[in-house]
């Protein structure tokens, strides 16, 4: 049997994650409007090539293709009642993609819905939470990612329904915005002090970040984890840089070689599972893992 992240972590490794999966699903043709997720039915040799290449770059680590996968995103496409069927598949196929070296983390993001708003139960963000979790681990899942919240009750119940509902280990991300105070808050006003602190309590295996930010800006979200934390290993998946509007596209604008810049001194701060978000590819990847494995 091969040993948990955690496991890993506490042996002093830095483990390498994968890249992003939407930019690189529009690259192989997905249009605007269209279900991600649904790929994995209809065009899994596309999935399965994103998978392999990100194992080929030297990711230890293998998302799924079910970020939007939970059956209230999927009911905006006429699809919530297939939710176990997409799900259960896109761990299969990057289970299939890592074989049984690599670990796959079945992504788990957002519902879109509100607790403060009234837009949903408890109860209902559970079950949709649970009914995800189950599928994705009983497609191949070593671990579980629960990622880009913003709101800290959902990510709780997201992380309790993981926890009861399967082995998995859990990982909880946040994304955070810097503020001008030069703070850094999710966009329900969440620290990463808070987001600690709750994340422990509900019951996560890791705790970290993604998105939003450059891996510049990931420093200092992974220092102030560590100020409240020295031990619960941390997950890092930064954007290529801040997006930037040209034209009608969006561009990331930090190389491979720019981000494998700042990796040594993120790993100092503390973070243990180094990877990427929105605009990076199996190139930053392979650029991480030369340089980390140094």
């Amino acid at each position: 049997m091969k040993p948990t992240l955690t496991q890993l972590v506490s042996q002093g490794k830095t483990l390498i994650s994968d890249g992003a999966w939407g930019t690189f699903l529009q690259a192989k043709g997905l249009h605007p409007g269209e279900c991600p997720e649904l790929w994995n039915i209809e065009h899994p040799e596309a999935v399965l090539d994103i998978a392999q290449s990100y194992v080929a770059a030297g990711a230890d680590t293998i998302e799924t293709n079910s970020f939007g996968g939970s059956r209230f995103k999927l009911e905006g496409f006429g699809l919530a009642d297939r939710a176990y069927e997409i799900n259960r598949k896109a761990a299969e196929i990057s289970r299939q993609a890592a074989g049984n070296d690599k670990y796959v983390l079945g992504s788990i993001g957002p519902t879109g819905k509100m607790l403060i708003m009234g837009d949903v139960t408890e109860e209902e963000l559970y079950d949709a939470f649970r009914e995800q979790a189950i599928a994705l681990y009983e497609g191949g899942a070593d671990a579980l990612v629960i990622e880009t919240m913003t709101a800290i009750d959902e990510a709780e119940i997201a992380v309790r329904a993981a926890r009861e509902n399967t082995p998995c280990e859990v990982i909880c991300t946040m994304t955070f915005d810097h503020l001008a105070t030069g703070d850094y808050r999710t966009m329900m006003g969440v620290s990463p002090t808070e987001m600690v602190e709750a994340l422990k309590v509900a019951g996560a295996h890791i705790v970290g970040a993604n998105c939003s930010n450059g891996i510049e800006g990931m420093i200092h979200i992974t220092e102030e984890i560590r100020s409240v934390d020295k031990d619960i290993p941390v997950l890092i998946h930064a954007n290529a840089g801040l997006p930037v509007l040209q034209g009608t596209c969006t561009i990331f604008p930090e190389s491979p070689d720019m981000m494998a810049a700042f990796a040594p001194r993120l790993a100092k701060a503390g973070a243990n599972i180094i990877g990427g978000c929105c605009g990076t590819t199996p190139e930053h990847i392979h650029r991480l893992a030369e340089v980390l494995r140094k």
